[in-house]
């Protein structure tokens, strides 16, 4: 595919072949294989938020030192990423080398193969960023690539592609959503001023951000108290090309009103099983009931949700966390000083020695605030050594 009139060439110039990868299965690693990856990866981005309950992937396709074709999963019944990129490519893809963020498909679901369709193009390499978790391919798309000749190299930024397919590998490994806890506090650690006098916490760029969240991810969170103080629409706003996620209220006992705003066919209200919330199905919102948050959790996981963004207060973040079901935290920390107001959590005071510890930091300077991001919980990965 021509950017510009022009193909996309690596800088680098000729490969030079490197010995062998770390990773058990792997087979021979060239010095551009991480930049076209990151290619590859930048692709599936363009559809996160789109492709539930499938998984976002891209596809370079790469001969000669020059793209020839690329594609990526636009969303779930439509074609993979590699056929999208083998579309483009017409006749150049023989001989080339696919990156391909996720292994390649081996089996018949909506669509064919995709590691039939490389193979049938011609293509001579294929490099894997991540090994698929789901049980239906769980490296045979890599063994079928390699029965037939074909050299076939895992693992090259398999810790990016594992966070970027985080919703999907939660789906299918674990039946629900990759939650996503996001609060922006002050430097003193409050999410809030008591009483009047609210207003945003962050700077424009951080909050530019948050929109991006909402636009990439399957659910938007709250409950019922944000909606009976603040009345939020829990839409994607100043986004090109941007799509709202699926609302989600969790209201135990029904009491969403129905002039709610975030309130419209498609929303999801989460309740106990005893609570009265005919008149909320009425507006043709999906009513779940739920004796806890992890059956909560997995009755959106039937509803192909496979990342929630959970943007509730301090006592459904508290809740969430307790139990133990807050996969990553994004906090978004402005340089300002509040004093007395609401802290994100409220839960029972912890000693220092069991604090939770976030793993797999990131840190960004959005405008005057600060973003650090972590994990809670692993990813769940399906390794290398899947591929023997």
């Amino acid at each position: 595919m021509e950017e510009g009139g022009r193909f996309a060439r690596h800088p680098g110039g000729r490969r030079q072949r490197m010995s062998g990868m770390n990773s058990p299965g792997a087979a021979t690693l060239l010095p551009e294989d991480e930049a076209w990856m990151a290619l590859a990866l930048a692709e599936a981005a363009r559809g996160l938020g789109r492709t539930a309950p499938n998984p976002p992937v891209g596809c370079v396709l790469v001969r000669r030192g020059e793209v020839v074709g690329r594609g990526f999963h636009p969303r779930a019944g439509e074609p993979h990423a590699e056929v999208f990129a083998l579309r483009g490519a017409g006749e150049r893809a023989r001989g080339a080398t696919a990156y391909v963020t996720l292994e390649p498909c081996s089996h018949f679901g909506r669509t064919p193969p995709c590691a039939d369709a490389l193979l049938a193009a011609g293509i001579a390499r294929v490099v894997v960023a991540a090994l698929d978790p789901n049980p239906k391919v769980a490296g045979r798309g890599v063994r079928r690539l390699r029965e037939a000749g074909v050299e076939v190299t895992v693992g090259v930024r398999e810790a990016e592609a594992a966070r970027q397919q985080a919703g999907f590998r939660s789906l299918v490994t674990r039946g629900r959503p990759w939650v996503v806890y996001k609060y922006a506090m002050t430097l003193d650690g409050r999410v809030a001023a008591t009483g009047e006098g609210n207003g945003p916490v962050t700077s424009a760029p951080a909050r530019e951000r948050v929109m991006r969240w909402r636009d990439e991810l399957d659910a938007l969170a709250v409950g019922v108290g944000t909606v009976l103080a603040d009345d939020p629409r829990l839409t994607v706003r100043g986004v090109m090309g941007g799509r709202d996620p699926r609302p989600v209220i969790f209201d135990r006992q029904a009491r969403t009103p129905l002039s709610a705003r975030a309130l419209r066919p498609g929303t999801v209200i989460v309740t106990s099983p005893w609570a009265d919330a005919g008149r909320l199905a009425d507006t043709g919102a999906t009513v779940l009931r739920a004796a806890s948050l992890p059956e909560a959790l997995h009755a959106l996981g039937d509803l192909h949700l496979s990342s929630l963004l959970l943007e509730g207060g301090p006592t459904l973040a508290t809740a969430f966390v307790e139990a133990g079901l807050v996969d990553e935290v994004r906090a978004l920390v402005a340089p300002k000083l509040l004093g007395a107001g609401l802290s994100p959590l409220c839960g029972p005071p912890r000693g220092m020695a069991d604090a939770l510890v976030l793993r797999d930091l990131h840190t960004e300077i959005l405008g005057p605030d600060l973003l650090v991001s972590g994990l809670l919980n692993d990813i769940p990965r399906l390794g290398a050594a899947g591929a023997n």
